[in-house]
């Protein structure tokens, strides 16, 4: 999920909120782009040394604010006739724009708190967009989503998390969303097909590592065999860690996870070294997956400090 060509300049990382801009893109990822939100422009060559300092930071600012600004960078000695246009006599010079016009610039590298500071004022300030509306509609939109997941009405969060993606593909908020819908109905290709789209910049966010981590659980699962296999086995004897260790696998996997706990914890009291302390570390890892407030959780963390202090 990129803007433009996708490319960032000057040592970019790489994120699709910061591109390489040229002469023939300009209109479409800059006039173009800042009628959804504001955008600015990085004016800068490879032999200046202030460009060098300001390009990281301004790339940093931009990331900071998730999506609520892109910053384009152009080349002046690739790009001289859109430098020109613009009037850019020395570098590195920094312009924004919104609703499809500069509103505001500067010239040279400002320390980064500055450059913050104009960020604020940018998207406190710049007119109203049409990416403005909607993106009051979209807030609204997902916030309707949120309250339909807590109402168990997970149709209707599905059907308002694929209206938003209609309208923007890459709404870190809205995919992330979906694929927390299909965690709870088990849908784990579902859950891998859309975080394989999620932005690179969202995929540090807890959500997105909370999924990863349950996409990785239900590829542990496949190895271990059937519950009712595993189950045998342990009944069989009782002192088949593995078997059991594999079982609560199995359990979470099936969305069992307070009898996946109970697996962990009943291992525990058997033998807490098997492993290096493996049961104990499963657990907590289910734990933070499933998330504090899940009921699973709160009775798994119970029969966890149970079995560590009595």
């Amino acid at each position: 999920m990129t803007i433009g060509n996708g490319v960032a300049a000057n040592g970019a990382g790489h994120s699709a909120l910061v591109i390489e801009g040229t002469t023939a893109s300009f209109q479409k990822d800059v006039i173009d782009a800042s009628r959804e939100q504001p955008v600015i422009v990085d004016f800068w060559a490879p032999w200046c040394g202030p460009c060098r300092t300001l390009g990281p930071a301004i790339e940093r600012v931009v990331n900071d604010n998730n999506g609520k600004v892109k910053l384009v960078k152009i080349n002046v000695d690739e790009n001289q006739e859109i430098a020109g246009q613009f009037r850019v006599q020395s570098i590195p010079t920094v312009y924004a724009f919104a609703g499809g016009q500069p509103v505001d610039g500067f010239m040279g590298a400002l320390p980064e708190s500055e450059i913050r500071r104009f960020v604020e004022h940018i998207l406190k300030n710049a007119p109203a967009t049409d990416g403005a509306n909607g993106g009051d509609e979209i807030a609204r939109a997902l916030s309707a989503a949120a309250e339909a997941v807590n109402a168990g009405d997970l149709a209707t969060a599905e059907q308002i998390y694929s209206a938003v993606l209609e309208q923007q593909p890459a709404h870190a908020d809205a995919l992330l969303g979906l694929a927390g819908l299909y965690e709870k109905n088990g849908q784990i290709d579902q859950i891998k097909a859309v975080l394989s789209v999620v932005p690179e910049e969202a995929r540090k966010r807890d959500d997105y590592l909370a999924l990863e981590k349950v996409v990785a659980l239900n590829a542990e699962a496949a190895g271990v065999g059937s519950i009712e296999e595993l189950e045998r086995r342990v009944a069989a004897d009782e002192d088949d860690h593995q078997a059991r260790y594999d079982l609560a696998i199995a359990l979470n996997a099936r969305g069992f996870r307070v009898e996946a706990a109970e697996a962990l914890v009943a291992l525990m009291r058997r033998d807490r070294a098997w492993k290096d302390d493996a049961a104990r570390k499963k657990l907590l890892e289910f734990l933070d997956v499933w998330g504090p407030k899940d009921p699973a959780s709160l009775k798994g963390r119970r029969l966890l400090s149970t079995a560590l202090f009595s």
